[in-house]
């Protein structure tokens, strides 16, 4: 991706937040964050990474999510960097979502909620999507809860296998009619446009 795509902004009561599709050098600008986040005993075992990662494999990754179409994005509170997410395996009308809230003092707040929300609303408005999955490792029970709060349900469809991570993940999904359904609300105050 040379140039940068998207940004999505929503004033809450928790500030600010800003989700951004990045260049990048914007990911590289972070890279060291980021590594240091994926690697953080507390959050590595719920994100499935069993080895380091590196900055420079965190700017492959993102360069691989680029070239395979993915949709990532930077997360932001306030103009502070606290995660990032993104729409990934885009096919058929469906992807699967992600997201990470990094630092264990930005989590617990509700952070996750709303950009989970955010990110969602661009699946479905911009991209057209008419399904988004997500694949959490059962042990995740934070994540698990965010995505229940925001409408999701476990999906053991054979569809919804087809975006799971590892064998022993739960998938859950959510549809375009049921997110718009719920989060009315919110979608008039989440503003996308290009960056």
């Amino acid at each position: 991706m040379l140039a940068p795509g998207y940004r999505i902004d929503w004033q809450t009561t928790a500030g600010r937040l800003l989700a951004i599709e990045p260049r990048l050098d914007e990911v590289a600008t972070h890279a060291k964050f980021l590594a240091a986040a994926y690697n953080d005993p507390r959050n590595a075992p719920l994100l499935g990474h069993e080895e380091p990662i590196s900055e420079t494999e965190v700017v492959d990754h993102y360069e691989a999510m680029f070239d395979d179409g993915a949709h990532p994005f930077l997360l932001y509170v306030d103009g502070a960097f606290v995660g990032d997410a993104d729409l990934r395996h885009i096919h058929d009308r469906g992807a699967e979502f992600a997201f990470m809230v990094a630092s264990p003092q930005t989590q617990g707040r509700g952070l996750g909620t709303r950009f989970a929300i955010m990110v969602n609303a661009y699946a479905f408005q911009v991209l057209g999507l008419d399904q988004v999955y997500a694949s959490i490792i059962p042990a995740n029970v934070a994540s698990r809860r965010v995505f229940e709060k925001i409408g999701y349900t476990i999906d053991p469809s054979p569809r919804a296998r087809e975006f799971a991570d590892q064998d022993g993940d739960i998938v859950m999904s959510i549809d375009r009619v049921t997110f718009e359904g719920l989060h009315v609300g919110d979608l008039a105050e989440i503003h996308v446009a290009m960056r």
